[in-house]
């Protein structure tokens, strides 16, 4: 890959990336700059065929503290033209927490995101788009909005509800009340708790069992027929596109891999990438533009 850029870090190692957001002396608080970053970052990672999965955490003791409110980082914090003004057409009046998770949501390698420590704002909104969340035993978390005078971003207002409920939803967005990582596992926002230093094995061992025994385009097909069935009207809709997925599976190379290495009891070698191999009725999804919200 090329250069990694100013404030994060990449680890490349079995398959797997691992993205470090490496700010710590500001608790890894996100910039404008830093998600077109992270956004490109992911671009890179998705035509890849080395990398099957992605694994993101933080440096020092914070996940990410959410958007930086400083005069030099964040929009918030600087005179808003009026609505008339805004010209909407690109990505740079739309809110920067909502181009990370729209652009996780569309990539085709499965992300698990390691909260190593506290996270507030885009820092737990972000993370939404991801398919595996763990987190340490002493990470708080915290959705503080309304306390900030401001609305839900990142899109967590389509994201939150479906992972946790709208009750749950209701109750974090709407008091902005810090809570402990044993509420977040018992509402279902993060999947296990661990040891601080435990953490990254336990996500690592997470990502291997993918790497190392499912097919990439199999798993990059799965993850968006999942997500993209949680705006289906009709169940005839996920039945089309299976249907449309296992006609092309069953001619591919990778299940017969798939199914001489079980017979043989090995482990599989699958042939096809995701680069190349992708059926081509994906994407079955028409593109949403962003447009005016008036």
């Amino acid at each position: 890959m090329n250069a990694v850029p100013e404030h994060f870090r990449l680890d490349l190692r079995d398959h797997v990336a691992t993205i470090l957001f490496d700010r710590p002396d500001r608790l890894n608080a996100f910039t404008r700059s830093m998600a077109r970053d992270l956004v490109a970052l992911f671009d890179r990672i998705d035509v890849d065929d080395d990398i099957r999965v992605v694994i993101i955490t933080g440096a020092g003791r914070a996940f990410c503290a959410g958007a930086d409110l400083s005069a030099a980082g964040s929009s918030l914090s600087t005179r808003q033209p009026d609505a008339g003004e805004v010209d909407w057409s690109g990505p740079e009046n739309r809110d920067f927490g909502g181009l990370i998770s729209l652009r996780i949501y569309d990539c085709l390698k499965p992300v698990i995101v390691a909260f190593n420590g506290s996270a507030a704002g885009m820092g737990v909104t972000m993370a939404l788009a991801a398919d595996f969340r763990l987190a340490a035993q002493d990470a708080k978390f915290a959705l503080p909005f309304t306390r900030r005078g401001i609305v839900p971003e990142s899109a967590s207002s389509w994201f939150l509800p479906r992972i946790v409920g709208l009750p749950t939803a209701l109750e974090w967005m709407l008091t902005g009340a810090t809570f402990p990582a044993s509420e977040a596992l018992a509402k279902g926002l993060v999947r296990s708790l661990h040891p601080v230093d435990e953490l990254i094995p336990a996500a690592r061992a997470l990502a291997a069992t993918i790497s190392a025994n499912a097919a990439p385009v199999s798993v990059a097909l799965t993850r968006q027929m999942l997500w993209q069935s949680m705006g289906m009207l009709h169940p005839m809709e996920a039945h089309r596109i299976e249907s449309r997925g296992i006609h092309a599976r069953a001619r591919a190379g990778d299940m017969a891999e798939g199914v001489d290495s079980f017979l043989a009891k090995r482990m599989p070698d699958f042939p096809d990438r995701v680069s190349r191999d992708m059926p081509d009725f994906f994407p079955w999804s028409q593109p949403v533009h962003f447009c005016d919200p008036a």
